[in-house]
């Protein structure tokens, strides 16, 4: 039996896959964006067939799979790309996704633990990553302590809860985000004392950045714009209508509770714009200074060329806004 000829407005639009690795080893609601922009269709209707997918830590970060070409575009912290710009890898990127920096000092009531100066002589769990010590030493001195003094307790990629620091497994933590980590546990928030980064001193930075690589840019920009502009309206309406957002977060991360994960969508979403409202545009004023206070606390080689590492707010066009 024949099939009779598809009309030519019927004709199903091509696409094309694309491959994006989120930010961390599972979706949290600072991924919403993409989720919402593909369950909505606007990367079909953009001619693109989005996979999202999450690292696996054996294989490497997002950075590498980006630099193996395994996946298109990828999300992650700009001190990884500055680093990898410094031994001369070609990835850039394309967007902003926060706008404020997203780590925090926590500590419980019960450590007697009033500011960061007193973390001197006490037991901080974090990793320590040349990145992580200068940025610990710099918050402790920075409120007058003895970064010397502080007492490094290698916690690695585990995220230690309130609950663990109430347990006695160490006085306080560095790294976690007060949008998410910082939201677990079952300790009352009474008994919690949470301090983000960037109001206790921590210089400016974006804490994740969208991009690809250069090759792909070069070959495709219309492909990366496309992808931008479908994106972007991804996060608006994720911040718009959260109830809606919170729906589709829980079909890909059913394992956490809804009232931690509608809490952390409501801190997060303000993060994806700047002052101006914007989503996506890269800021230098943030990256130039961040890239040369790194450089000098020995988190990356050099800060040579740091503004070739993203592109400016034009590749973003009007989709962005």
């Amino acid at each position: 039996m024949s099939l009779p000829p598809v009309r030519p407005d019927r004709a199903v639009r091509p696409v094309r896959p694309v491959r994006v690795m989120l930010d961390y080893f599972h979706p949290w609601p600072n991924s919403a964006g993409f989720y919402v922009a593909r369950e909505r269709g606007w990367y079909r209707e953009a001619g693109l067939d989005v996979e999202l997918v999450v690292q696996d830590p054996g294989r490497g970060d997002t950075l590498e799979y980006l630099s193996r070409q395994e996946v298109g575009f990828g999300v992650f912290p700009p001190n990884r790309l500055l680093a990898r710009r410094a031994q001369g890898q070609p990835l850039v990127a394309v967007a902003a996704v926060n706008h404020r920096a997203l780590e925090a000092i926590q500590t419980v009531a019960s450590t007697g633990i009033t500011r960061p100066a007193e973390l001197a002589g006490r037991r901080l769990a974090y990793n320590p990553t040349p990145r992580g010590v200068a940025m610990v030493r710099h918050l402790v001195a920075a409120d007058g302590g003895d970064p010397d003094a502080v007492v490094t307790v290698d916690a690695g990629a585990r995220e230690l809860t309130v609950d663990d620091l109430a347990a006695g497994e160490a006085d306080a933590t560095f790294g976690n985000y007060w949008a998410w980590d910082a939201l677990r546990g079952d300790l009352p928030e009474e008994q919690r004392r949470t301090w983000p980064v960037d109001e206790i001193g921590a210089p400016r930075y974006h804490s994740y950045l969208l991009g690809t690589s250069e090759d792909l840019l070069a070959r495709d920009p219309a492909l990366v714009e496309a992808f931008l502009g479908a994106t972007a309206r991804g996060f608006a309406s994720a911040a718009a209508d959260q109830q809606r957002t919170l729906a589709s977060l829980e079909r890909v991360i059913p394992y956490f509770p809804r009232p931690l994960i509608a809490r952390s969508l409501a801190l997060i979403a303000p993060t994806w714009t700047d002052q101006d409202g914007r989503w996506g545009v890269i800021d230098g004023t943030r990256m130039g200074p961040y890239a040369h206070w790194l450089a000098e606390h020995g988190a990356i080689p050099h800060a040579r060329d740091w503004e070739k590492s993203f592109t400016g707010a034009p590749l973003l066009g009007a989709g962005a806004r």
